[in-house]
């Protein structure tokens, strides 16, 4: 084959323009163009310019596509092969590249003109049973001049076939626009879908202008057309498609512990016992480290999560885990490759600590539900120092390794317990609730115990030492491999970053006290700032209010001289736990009959009623409810003796919440949200709008119980009034939460 040739005098294309080349020197062309310009050009430069063209000369010859050769089927390859052989005979007088002997008499250019050559050729592979004329030996000669080995390939090989075939562009249009419409809806029939193909089809063109194809036609159409887009499949399916984020993106990546730390709530496929028989779903909340893929934190509630408890991951993150009673000392941080004597010198907590690294987060990364934007999460991660990463509005791709990591714990621990109900409705047991048997506070022990040993342990294919790129590593490995680097520095909470974590209000203070929720908190420390405005002038003078709403019986206010504990002036009319929750769920149903005050100790009495009510067993089923979620979360509260930490060298975390506040009520969504007049009794015995109501009570406690538990909350309020630190007793003698404490334990 001819190749491009640039001489002195040669006419080409170049940057727009066309030149003559006047000299060459060396790998130096000198061009002048037309109207008299100049340029010296770099020949390689000028050759490889996709500009570059020469007048009247052949294209330049370009390499075949070896690869596309090689996916073509043996007797097309070979008949292109054969073809070949046939133009370079003509063409030469050689059917191979390199010349051997001398050519056939008639394929030979010293003696026969090029047409006797096509036609000889034409009569040959006529003789050999090919249709072929000489124009078509003609054409495959120029062909081969122009694109190779790959211009005599058979084109009906290599022709890219429509996905819709010869469908009508109209209808494959309007099945693509009706497909995307309901992406975001339920799922439906293909019928339906021909249905409203067709309106559409006649509301763009006209009745009868374009017609619908057969039935069969178009369901092969519609999965030509959805497969794989994220047209088809379930709903579930449809919008994980949706929220992919548009490619190309990258993976994350984080290259020290705490960098990027994911949270995130879904619910636990199994049922737990709540009390007498009655079982509820579960909630999981779990933060992960992006660069050890340790679960820092795991905590179990009934369905529905709070701000207040999303707070609580980042404190559970800073706070060594303490062996129970009853694990393996293999469980331990000593026994683990974690570097346990080197981390024990910095932080005295490790001391009795399981294998769960213990990492400060730099930056969060969750989604934008309502708990993980709220006002008082933003608030404690910024009194942490922790940067606030939200992810676009349903992205779960987003913060895909927390979404795996769910996964891996329905394979790995949900699936194996009792009760396991499967991810949704259709893969449930028929007896999951019968087969129900472990507790809330149960189910969260053996969670904790499988994060250590199952979790921490395991190899993650993700995870690779820098200097073992082959090797997977687990992540308690990977934190130990990027502590050394990176160091341990302990954050302990103190009391104050305790309350700080908890939801803040912004509120004044009146002659009667702090008013909100219709609930009144008084204190003789806030005698000196009756009527006055804050430093804040931002907050138009209110006072900075932080409030438990599991615990509504006190609130902390911010003064200049540090926090002060305030108590509801009604907390003694209350003889048990409740919520913030149930108290507005009360206050709908009781009836305004006289002034503020009188109305709000009507509220009071009317709420110890219903719980007292509930913890015997009577009322309806909804009050029911209400008792046995109240057993449960006490005894995630407060666990009997045999099951407490019993270490005598190390202070012992308060129980109540094994070293964290905020953990020992049930959690659901603000009671805004909810209306239960709205609500049926579930028939599967989950009730998703009560609220667990702490009960450390026996539900038969005698009138003497009752009266000892009066003293008791008589002298913590006597405690409260003149100043002191409250105690750790709650209603009924029940530790509820005391931040001072929770401080003091680690």
């Amino acid at each position: 084959m001819r190749q491009t040739v640039v001489e002195v005098g040669a006419r080409l294309r170049y940057d727009g323009r066309v030149w003559t080349v006047g000299v060459l020197e060396g790998a130096r062309a000198t061009l002048v163009s037309d109207e008299g310009a100049s340029a010296a050009v770099l020949l390689p430069f000028l050759c490889s310019d996709p500009s570059f063209e020469v007048d009247s000369g052949p294209a330049p010859g370009r390499v075949p596509p070896f690869a596309l050769l090689e996916a073509l089927t043996e007797p097309v390859r070979e008949r292109a092969l054969a073809w070949q052989r046939h133009v370079r005979e003509v063409e030469t007088g050689f059917p191979e590249a390199v010349a051997q002997g001398s050519p056939r008499e008639q394929f030979d250019p010293a003696t026969r003109s090029l047409a006797q050559r096509e036609q000889a050729k034409a009569e040959e592979l006529r003789a050999a049973g090919w249709t072929v004329s000489v124009a078509t030996v003609r054409r495959m000669r120029a062909r081969y001049r122009s694109e190779g080995l790959w211009g005599l390939v058979d084109g009906r090989a290599v022709r890219q076939r429509s996905a819709v075939g010869r469908a009508d562009e109209r209808v494959v249009a309007a099945v693509r626009k009706v497909l995307e419409g309901r992406r975001e809806r339920s799922t439906g029939t293909l019928v339906g879908l021909r249905r409203r193909v067709g309106w559409l089809l006649e509301e763009e063109h006209g009745a009868g202008v374009v017609a619908l194809p057969p039935a069969s036609t178009f369901n092969r159409l519609v999965h030509a057309v959805g497969d794989g887009q994220g047209l088809l499949g379930t709903a579930a399916q449809r919008r994980w498609h949706a929220s992919r984020p548009a490619p190309p993106f990258t993976p994350t990546v984080a290259l020290r512990p705490g960098e990027l730390v994911m949270l995130d709530s879904t619910p636990l496929d199994v049922l737990a016992v709540l009390d007498d028989g009655v079982t509820g779903r579960l909630e999981l909340s779990i933060a992960l480290d992006v660069a050890t893929r340790s679960i820092c934190a795991a905590l179990l509630r009934p369905v529905g999560t709070r701000s207040v408890d999303a707070a609580m991951l980042l404190a559970q993150m800073l706070v060594p885990t303490v062996m129970r009673p009853g694990w393996d000392k293999a469980l331990s941080m000593q026994r683990s490759v974690i570097p346990y004597e080197q981390l024990i010198a910095l932080d005295p907590r490790l001391e009795q600590a399981a294998a769960r690294p213990v990492i400060m987060p730099e930056t969060v990364v969750m989604d934008q539900g309502r708990v993980y934007v709220s006002a008082s999460f933003v608030s404690a991660c910024e009194s942490l120092g922790i940067s606030v990463q939200p992810v676009p509005p349903a992205n779960g791709p987003a913060k895909g390794n927390v979404e795996r990591t769910f996964r891996a714990i329905a394979d790995g621990f949900s699936q194996y317990l009792p009760g396991h109900t499967g991810s949704d409705v259709s893969q449930r047991g028929a007896a999951a609730q019968q087969d129900a048997c472990w507790s809330l506070a149960q189910l969260q022990e053996l969670l904790e115990e499988w994060v250590i040993c199952g979790w921490q342990e395991r190899r993650h294919e993700a995870l690779r030492h820098p200097m073992m790129p082959q090797v997977a590593v687990c992540p308690n490995e990977m934190w130990a491999a990027l502590v050394a680097f990176t160091g341990h520095v302990p954050v302990p909470l103190s009391a104050d970053d305790y309350i700080e974590l908890l939801p803040v209000r912004w509120q004044a203070i009146n002659d009667y006290g702090i008013r909100f929720g219709y609930r009144t908190y008084d204190h003789p420390g806030l005698t000196p700032y009756r009527r006055r405005r804050s430093p804040r002038a931002e907050k138009n003078g209110r006072w900075e209010v932080h409030h438990n709403p599991h615990d509504p019986g006190r609130v902390w206010i911010r003064l200049s001289e540090g926090w002060l504990e305030v108590p509801w002036i009604h907390a003694e009319a209350v003889r048990r736990p409740f919520t913030a929750f149930t108290f507005d769920h009360v206050r709908r149903t009781v009836q305004r009959r006289a002034g503020r005050e009188e109305h709000e100790a009507e509220i009071a009495r009317a709420l110890d009623r219903l719980l007292r009510r509930a913890s015997q067993g009577l009322g309806s089923r909804r009050e029911r409810t209400v008792a046995a979620r109240a057993q449960a979360a006490a005894r995630m509260t407060d666990p009997p003796p045999a099951t407490r930490p019993q270490q005598p060298s190390v202070p012992t975390a308060p129980t109540a919440s094994y070293g964290l506040p905020g953990i020992f009520a049930v959690v659901l969504q603000d009671a805004d949200d909810w209306d239960l007049d709205d609500v049926e009794d579930d028939p599967d015995g989950e009730d998703y709008l009560l609220a667990a109501l702490a009960d450390g009570q026996d539900t038969a406690a005698g009138p003497a119980e009752e009266a000892q538990g009066a003293k008791a909350r008589a002298g913590t309020a006597r405690e409260k009034a003149t100043g002191q630190t409250a105690g750790a007793a709650g209603p009924g003698g029940l530790r509820i939460y005391d931040p001072h404490q929770e401080a003091q334990a680690w």
